[in-house]
């Protein structure tokens, strides 16, 4: 099983809910009406992508691929500063 490491915005919406983007993989894009509920289906939109990645002969970015033996714990946090 291969393991992905894929930064993720989530964007507000005026109406409601959340959309999903990454700028590593740009056809990445999903939405929910809460941020739990978006992501959730980030599992099905990273699919969805890397199957997009396979049928046009592209590789899956290797910036988003990580060693599936690898022991280090990830780790980020969002810090917003003034």
């Amino acid at each position: 099983m291969a393991i992905y490491k894929v930064p993720l915005v989530l964007t507000p919406q005026p109406e409601g809910g959340f959309v999903v983007t990454s700028p590593l993989l740009p056809e990445l894009l999903t939405e929910g009406d809460t941020v739990a509920e978006a992501l959730k289906n980030v599992k099905d939109a990273l699919a969805a992508t890397l199957e997009f990645y396979e049928e046009g002969g592209q590789g899956v970015p290797t910036s988003v691929r990580v060693d599936s033996d690898a022991s280090a714990i990830w780790f980020e946090e969002l810090i917003a500063s003034n």
